[in-house]
């Protein structure tokens, strides 16, 4: 069972959120790409004064990170939204759902409800595409899925559980095609290897290889899908 709350640190003050999780193995602290909020995960034994001294150690590093990231706001009609990389620009629409024309996002919508419908557009995108290429990456390595979810997660974009069953974040539909399908190759290949060791990467090599400009664009751009609050 694990237990939150909080404590600050640093002159103007920046409040960390802190979570006791007895199978934790390390501190570890991160930083919402969304909010930009920080949080702390406390392995047993590890005293909150310990904590808080860690915390402290990375004051100049959570400032630096915190100062690069803008909370995420609702989407407005005149706005740049992403889609494989892409921006279209966001206009009034006359068809129902959202449809794409030239360098435009039309949705039949007022402008104070943009949120649901794109959201719906991008999670039905984002099923049909990680579907596809799970099963593709799959294939190539004589593996079957289970199943895949979608969530909105903030600190990883995809996983693969135990069961073969598979999740995504799908925002990545924002990202461009080649990225989207690096990250199916790449959590399809926990399928055998639920690590990131030699055998894992020389795996991920064999059937997405040349995949460090994706991982780049990623770690680059990562943060800029997390822009608007759908």
């Amino acid at each position: 069972m694990t237990m939150s709350s909080s404590f600050a640190i640093g002159t103007p003050p920046i409040e960390i959120t802190y979570t006791m999780n007895p199978r934790a193995r390390r501190l570890s602290l991160r930083i919402s790409n969304r909010t930009g909020a920080a949080k702390m995960t406390l392995p047993r034994g590890v005293a909150l004064r310990e904590a808080m001294a860690f915390a402290q150690s990375k004051e100049n590093w959570l400032r630096k990170h915190m100062s690069h990231i803008q909370p995420a706001r609702a989407p407005e009609f005149g706005d740049d939204m992403l889609l494989d990389g892409a921006s279209y620009e966001l206009v009034p629409g006359v068809k129902r759902g959202v449809i794409l024309q030239g360098d435009k996002m039309h949705v039949k919508t007022a402008a104070q409800t943009l949120s649901p419908p794109l959201k719906a557009f991008y999670k039905s995108l984002a099923r049909d595409r990680f579907w596809t290429a799970s099963e593709h990456y799959a294939a190539l390595i004589n593996r079957k899925i289970k199943g895949i979810s979608l969530r909105d997660t903030k600190s990883r974009w995809g996983s693969c559980s135990h069961d073969g069953r598979l999740m995504y974040s799908w925002r990545l539909v924002m990202a461009p095609r080649a990225v989207q399908d690096y990250v199916a190759a790449h959590e399809v290949c926990h399928l055998i290897e639920m690590n990131h060791s030699d055998r894992y990467w020389a795996l991920v090599d064999s059937i997405y290889p040349d995949h460090k400009p994706q991982r780049a664009w990623l770690r680059k751009n990562g943060q800029s899908l997390h822009q608007y609050a759908l």
